[in-house]
């Protein structure tokens, strides 16, 4: 078995079929079901089942797909960082998060870093709390930041940032924070909130705060970015209920009212994998 195998498999895999894994491998198809066939034969397994219209992987072939990532994008990383510490740094850390934790945590935590290890690189990509744990589990990420209730029990986590909610209105609306007393003033408003596939108990935190005050909300949009939702509440869409966290920084033309006194909180929670061998990570890990 060679790496190229294992690539072979994953873009058959992705794809569901040959054609266009071919395409995407730049080989021919009659080539790359040789290579899978050779695959299989040195297994002693069957990894896809296929026809002349359908490809699906098998149970073996699932598992072996889903190993393949982490084994791949493992072995990119063990390259990448072999380069840096060539050239004298001290490694990489892989830093995912979602939006809220770029207002304050991710810059302040670049910064501590940046001081104490000037050698050490990061690279940062923004994804969402489901894909932020998928990564994890492929070794996409070192480490994550994610608002969610309820992370795997096996990897390491810390509660960063706990956050109280604000609503989020039209600058032009007739409630101020002068005359706003109660969600229940906004009954009969649309609400624009963020989509369950954000994250499925951020999600329920939420729709807790409504059944507190007695009302189903009218949902006319989801979206698993702040700065839509802060759009489509400046075009009069609706209005919107965040973690406070978001307002800094925003100079749209909406208006944030602090639900401070709610008992609901949000929680930014840094996790990552207790496996990871990752010396910039631990270095990380003890700057939190």
């Amino acid at each position: 078995m060679e790496i190229r195998h294992l690539k072979y498999l994953m873009a058959v895999g992705q794809e569901l079929h040959f054609g266009k894994a071919a395409e995407k491998l730049f080989i021919t198809q009659p080539a790359l079901s040789r290579q899978i066939q050779q695959l299989e034969e040195e297994l002693g397994v069957k990894l896809l089942e296929r026809d002349k219209r359908n490809v699906a992987l098998t149970t073996a072939g699932a598992y072996l797909l889903d190993e393949a990532e982490y084994i791949i994008n493992h072995l990119n990383q063990v390259i990448e960082s072999t380069r840096r510490k060539a050239k004298g740094e001290e490694g990489e850390v892989r830093i995912g998060f979602v939006g809220s934790a770029m207002q304050d945590v991710i810059p302040d935590l670049l910064v501590r870093l940046n001081q104490q290890y000037p050698k050490l690189h990061t690279s940062l990509d923004e994804l969402s709390n489901k894909e932020q744990l998928s990564a994890l589990i492929h070794d996409r990420l070192d480490i994550g930041f994610v608002r969610m209730e309820r992370v795997p029990t096996d990897y390491g986590q810390k509660v960063v940032f706990e956050d109280s909610f604000s609503l989020v209105l039209p600058a032009d609306h007739q409630i101020t924070k002068d005359s706003f007393e109660s969600l229940i003033q906004l009954k009969a408003e649309q609400f624009i909130l963020f989509s369950h596939e954000y994250s499925q108990e951020y999600y329920e935190n939420i729709m807790s705060i409504f059944a507190d005050h007695g009302f189903e909300p009218n949902v006319s949009h989801r979206s698993v970015h702040a700065n839509t939702i802060f759009r489509l509440v400046e075009k009069h869409l609706g209005v919107a209920i965040v973690p406070t966290a978001l307002a800094s920084g925003v100079s749209l033309g909406v208006q944030f009212i602090p639900l401070a006194s709610l008992p609901q909180r949000t929680r930014l929670t840094a996790v990552w994998d207790e496996r990871n061998r990752n010396a910039a990570l631990k270095k990380l890990i003890a700057l939190l």
